[in-house]
């Protein structure tokens, strides 16, 4: 047994993280049921990348839909007309059955079809219905569609993940925390109406989950104020600690990062490893290695690691038992 075994899903989705957090909760024993409104029955134009999640883009026939896989896995599927009255019967007969409906429908598309949240609780009064939206349920951005790339260039976090002078970097994160969000948000709903018989309203956007994803920049800015190593793009070289989160190029363009905050403890040891005389008056002591020659290490590593190839520092590092 598992532990959704007994929950009924409704899957109403057109993007990759709604449609996910649907899986999510097959992979815990949900039956979850994929709806596909056939052509006509909604104008629903915001769809994952290649079409609607799990289908094919043009030219692709016979080819794995890698996406289809991921998003879709576990669940069953049905096509109904939601624009014919046997349609919307057989659509009111699985609202009454579901126990959670999950969608990033529009607000004014679902309400239309009677799949908001009074209309489906009018079939089922204990019914979660789960959304995911672009900018959340209200406000002046509400009707914008969910596009991570839009919430995610929203936060203001985008140019901060490149090296300096290059263009903002989009890291696609957003969506995969709106998915753990809103599957998270309905098992609470679970816990919770187990607990009251009550139904609930579940709703994450993914600006919120973008902004949930930087929580920890955002709080450090808070915390510490403005300042050029905050909110700012930071380049590799600029670290507080080359023995520590710094990245150096190896001889094949892989690329090797240290974690050796305790510079102590893991100089002698790396010193060999890269080259280096441990007894080197400039790198003799923490303060002088993060501080007083900083500089000056970073080059001197740089210049070892690009030596060897990637792998060689792997089995260095292994046999050494130093982490990097």
């Amino acid at each position: 047994s598992a532990a959704l075994d007994d929950v009924v899903v409704l899957d109403l989705t057109t993007t990759f993280s709604a449609a996910l957090s649907a899986a999510f909760l097959a992979d815990f024993g949900a039956r979850v049921i994929r709806l596909d409104l056939l052509p006509g029955a909604r104008t629903h134009k915001h769809s994952a990348v290649g079409g609607c999640p799990g289908g094919r883009r043009d030219g692709d026939e016979g080819n794995w839909n890698h996406e289809a896989d991921l998003i879709h896995r576990n669940k069953q599927s049905i096509a109904l007309n939601a624009g014919s009255e046997q349609g919307r019967q057989l659509l009111g007969e699985l609202l009454a059955s579901a126990d959670v409906l999950i969608t990033d429908w529009q607000l004014d598309e679902l309400a239309a079809l009677g799949l908001d949240y009074a209309g489906a609780a009018a079939l089922r009064p204990d019914i979660i219905l789960a959304r995911v939206s672009g900018f959340g349920p209200s406000g002046p951005d509400r009707d914008l569609p969910p596009i991570d790339e839009l919430a995610a260039a929203r936060t203001g976090m985008m140019p901060i993940v490149q090296q300096p002078g290059e263009p903002p970097v989009y890291t696609g994160a957003g969506a995969m925390h709106a998915t753990v969000l809103l599957a998270f948000g309905i098992i609470t709903a679970l816990v919770h109406r187990q607990n009251t018989g009550e139904g609930q309203q579940v709703d994450t956007s993914l600006f919120a989950a973008n902004m949930y994803g930087a929580s920890l920049d955002l709080q450090a800015f808070l915390a510490i104020g403005h300042g050029d190593r905050l909110l700012n793009p930071i380049s590799r070289l600029d670290v507080s600690n080359p023995m520590s989160g710094a990245l150096y190029p190896s001889a094949d363009g892989r690329w090797v990062t240290l974690t050796m905050p305790d510079t102590d403890r893991w100089w002698p040891g790396l010193a060999k490893a890269v080259g280096i005389d441990p007894d080197d008056e400039r790198f003799n002591s923490h303060d002088k290695r993060c501080e007083t020659n900083r500089l000056a290490l970073i080059e001197v590593l740089e210049a070892g690691f690009q030596k060897q190839p990637g792998a060689h520092w792997r089995e260095v590092f292994h046999a050494g038992q130093m982490s990097a």
